[in-house]
């Protein structure tokens, strides 16, 4: 005789033995204790929940007669009766379960709402549990609305589904509806150590926890998680037989890839997924892993001691791991971690793909930049040049070959500006908030785009002159010019308008347009710059509102007024007009005339 599956023979029969679901449990047992009953229940949830299971407690203690046959509606079935028996072996004659998987259609619901005017035959009330109802027709919704919503008061309707989205509002607005919770991995752990004592089977720990963060919510799913594992183990739950049935990848692997990605060792990297790659562990399962590690991370960064570390060793290591990496490393590391996993289907093979997730995240890291060359501050842009043109004689790089040629001997073509240096690569040169050790402003930078520097259509336009916004500028620059300021700091200084500078009372006042820069952590930086390099003590007030003369529009202005000039030049150079003229299809090519 074949033995009866875990998830069927410690179903739970009383509300008191569900777990995970105590809002409905509480919900129900005290609508049954009070005798206030609804006609139609929705029970939503994923699968492996408790839907089915609810439904047929609440059969029983609709109809539950008592172990003396006297007993009335109760929240506590008594087990015993020919009621709750025989719903408990699904053959109560008053208890339909219907599929609507496979009885969907009009004819078939409007034959069940037919029966439903018929008194019950044995018990109180005739309970009609419809499971996955979201898969019913419209015209089979539509046919039994009037009876769902005045139903004969010897009829109760249970509906069940895993995807509430899709049963129209007309029919949720009749019910009374409970979301069955997703049951956390600690409390399917806890019930599967609770089961297995009764089954006489030996477990570890770290097996069971595995089985629970497997089940993923369901404890249907855990306990048929269990059934397999036993039958693999031969009777016996080690952590090593259920990683290797489950194909999880184990703490241990990736622990070593924290550690190195914390110590910036790159070779280490590659050779810990070469290592994941000879075991064949999923590339799936590592960052699956390697998230929930950052997120137990994040934990402990934020609130030291959470994790109750004290007897764990993996706990252990993870707690001294969060010391060893900075919480916006964390951060960073648990987003790439998440957002890699879907790329692992568009690169050339899985365990490239996850490579390339942890190169990132090295490549990422605040002060991965220092084994380059550093990157040059942002150029200062001298006064004059907001107040005037550049000289006509400013050098220019000339338009491509094809643009013109001629006879004229190469020396007569000395006006033209000499050749500049090749262009930074788009990729070379990049946006200050990447130009940075500021470690928060990286991370920042790496989860959202930040906004355009400067609004278009204004850029291009001469910046109105205020005498605070003159000092700020130059203060600014002066800044950026030593160094004092970096990243995000430094955006903030360089997107802020300044409306008061009186070193007399020690006070600057700002107007800043983005949320993000106006964070007190980057006021702060930018106030103790600004009071080392004046030597004084100076409070900046940091306002919302709209920026205009800001040292980055006046900066954008100046450069597009450089542009401008240099095209002129180029323009109204007499070489080029006389090649022009001489060469009838000759051209300057848009875009390739930049100023020196």
């Amino acid at each position: 005789m074949s033995t009866v599956v875990l998830a069927r023979k410690y179903r739970p029969k009383r509300f008191a033995e569900m777990v995970g679901q105590d809002h409905v449990v509480r919900a129900l047992g005290n609508a049954l204790a009070n005798n206030r009953l609804h006609h139609a229940y929705l029970f939503t949830g994923t699968r492996g929940v408790g839907k089915t299971t609810v439904s047929r407690i609440l059969a029983k203690s609709l109809n539950c007669t008592g172990p003396d046959g006297s007993g009335g509606i109760t929240a506590e079935p008594c087990g015993v009766c020919d009621a709750c028996r025989e719903i408990d072996a699904g053959r109560y004659v008053d208890y339909i379960e219907l599929d609507a998987a496979s009885n969907r259609s009009v004819e078939e619901m409007t034959q069940l709402l037919d029966q439903a005017m018929y008194r019950p035959v044995a018990g109180r009330f005739k309970v009609y549990m419809i499971d996955e109802v979201h898969m019913l027709s419209g015209h089979a919704f539509n046919a039994m609305l009037k009876t769902l919503e005045e139903p004969p008061e010897h009829v109760k309707f249970v509906l069940a589904t895993t995807d509430p989205h899709k049963v129209p509002v007309t029919v949720l607005s009749r019910c009374l509806q409970f979301n069955l919770r997703p049951m956390a991995p600690e409390t399917i752990s806890d019930y599967l150590q609770q089961v297995l004592p009764s089954e006489g089977i030996a477990a570890d720990i770290g097996a069971l926890r595995l089985i629970a963060r497997g089940a993923r919510g369901s404890m249907r799913d855990a306990l048929s998680l269990t059934d397999q594992a036993i039958a693999f183990g031969a009777g016996t739950l080690s952590e090593a037989g259920v990683r290797e049935m489950l194909g999880a990848v184990g703490r241990a692997p990736v622990l070593a890839l924290v550690e190195a990605l914390a110590a910036g060792d790159g070779a280490a990297l590659i050779a810990q997924v070469d290592a994941l790659r000879d075991q064949g562990l999923s590339a799936d399962g590592a960052l699956e892993e390697l998230a929930n590690v950052a997120q137990q991370m994040a934990i402990e960064q934020a609130v030291p001691g959470a994790l109750g570390a004290a007897g764990d060793d993996e706990l252990q290591a993870v707690a001294a791991l969060a010391q060893a990496l900075p919480p916006d490393e964390t951060q960073l590391l648990y987003s790439l971690a998440i957002h890699g996993r879907p790329e692992l289907s568009l690169a050339p093979d899985e365990y490239a793909g996850l490579t390339m997730v942890l190169l990132r995240a090295l490549a990422f890291r605040p002060g991965a930049r220092a084994q380059n060359a550093p990157a040059a501050p942002r150029a200062a842009v001298p006064q004059a040049a907001l107040k005037a043109p550049a000289p006509p004689s400013i050098a220019v790089q000339p338009a491509p070959p094809p643009v013109v040629r001629s006879s004229r001997p190469p020396e007569a073509a000395a006006p033209v500006a000499a050749a500049k240096p090749r262009s930074p690569a788009p990729w070379e040169d990049e946006p200050a908030y990447l130009r940075a050790d500021d470690e928060q402003a990286v991370a920042e930078a790496v989860v959202r785009e930040p906004a355009p520097v400067v609004p278009a259509g204004v850029a291009a336009e001469p910046v109105a002159a205020t005498p605070e916004a003159d000092r700020w500028t130059a203060l600014m620059q002066q800044l950026i010019e030593r160094g004092a300021v970096s990243a995000l700091t430094r955006e903030l200084g360089w997107q802020a308008h300044c409306t008061a500078y009186d070193e007399a009372r020690g006070r600057i006042v700002l107007v800043v347009e983005r949320e993000t820069l106006r964070q007190s952590a980057h006021v702060d930086k930018l106030q103790a710059a600004v009071r080392a390099a004046l030597g004084r003590e100076i409070t900046l007030a940091v306002e919302a509102g709209t920026a205009l003369d800001t040292p980055a529009r006046r900066d954008a202005a100046a450069r597009a007024q450089r542009q401008r000039d240099a095209e002129a030049t180029i323009q109204n150079d007499p070489l080029v007009q006389q090649l022009m003229q001489q060469f009838q299809t000759a051209r300057i090519v848009p875009g390739s005339i930049q100023p020196r």
